[in-house]
């Protein structure tokens, strides 16, 4: 991890800008993503905001991402799409689909993204200084299933980034977790950090995490009338506001609900293969025209039958 130690004429200089400075091969955009991605510390600390003020003197640290281990290229697949025009599409995203190569990613898998390029031809191509993701304004973990928006031209990708940022898209999730909840509906606001011992996970339990914001509703109890609030399952739809990584599963998991499925989050081995988390109704406006959209996307059929099956026993 590269090292540097700010200057006594670096006081009051946002984060961001000293990094630009002391790395001009890096945009001060891929290098803001790195902060709010945890990778930079502070004194010792993970800093994960770009507009800190700095005193001069302290000691950074910066942890680069890696590029994606290989090239873009485009894969035939059966693409499953709810909605297109000439200016964006909403693809229904199968569990086990990663969305974009990145390090780590298996050579011989291919992504959404080449499925993308593949069905496309072309897309834009991303933000500035970050990794290629050609069209992806936002994101689904590999074992989540659900509608993703994708730009077709800049000026859609610009427009529905500036919505995500302003959080005026609505995203709407079915999620299955362990045991019955306390109450019929809820909201949690724990702050998001990055898990300092095991870099792939989210938490919790730091100071100092970014704001995260995630409400839920109940929507059946299942096999808890017996064992009460500490057996059985909920189902539940879950909106969040914000868009942390690992958002909802590390949310749910520290009320002591983690998602069916999810092992990473301190849900048991069981037969389902993936999470049973679905990203089932986006609200959003059209870029182009500003008209209101609102698309929605069954719940797939594996884990309609593991409820069915959840139910019988």
């Amino acid at each position: 991890m590269p090292t540097i130690v700010s200057e006594p004429r670096h006081r009051g200089w946002r984060l961001d800008r000293v990094l630009a400075e002391q790395f001009p091969d890096s945009s001060r955009v891929r290098l803001q993503e790195l902060i709010r991605a945890g990778r930079v510390t502070l004194g010792g600390q993970i800093q994960m905001e770009p507009a800190r003020r700095l005193r001069g003197g302290e000691t950074i640290g910066v942890e680069f991402l890696e590029r994606p281990a290989r090239a873009l290229r485009p894969a035939p697949m059966a693409l499953k799409i709810a909605y297109e025009d000439e200016a964006i599409a909403v693809v229904d995203k199968p569990a086990g689909l990663v969305v974009h190569p990145g390090a780590g990613t298996a050579a011989s898998g291919a992504t959404l993204v080449e499925g993308l390029l593949a069905h496309f031809g072309s897309l834009p191509a991303g933000f500035a200084g970050g990794p290629p993701r050609p069209g992806i304004v936002h994101r689904l973990d590999r074992d989540t299933s659900g509608l993703l928006i994708v730009a077709k031209s800049d000026l859609a990708h610009q427009r529905l980034a500036r919505q995500f940022q302003r959080r005026e898209v609505e995203k709407y999730y079915l999620a299955l977790v362990h045991r019955q909840m306390p109450r019929r509906e809820g909201e949690i606001t724990t702050p998001i950090s990055r898990d300092t011992r095991r870099r792939t996970r989210m938490t919790t339990r730091r100071s100092g995490g970014r704001e995260a914001r995630t409400a839920y509703t109940v929507l059946e109890a299942i096999g808890a009338r017996q064992g009460g609030l500490h057996s059985g399952y909920s189902l539940l739809r879950v909106r969040i506001f914000t868009g942390r990584t690992h958002q909802i599963r590390v949310h749910l998991s520290s009320i002591g609900h983690p998602i069916a499925g999810d092992r990473v989050y301190g849900a048991p081995a069981g037969p389902l293969g993936r999470l049973f988390l679905h990203a089932a109704e986006l609200r959003f406006r059209h870029p182009l025209t500003g008209q209101p959209l609102e698309l929605r996307s069954p719940m797939p059929s594996e884990l309609e039958d593991y409820l069915e099956h959840l139910r019988r026993l």
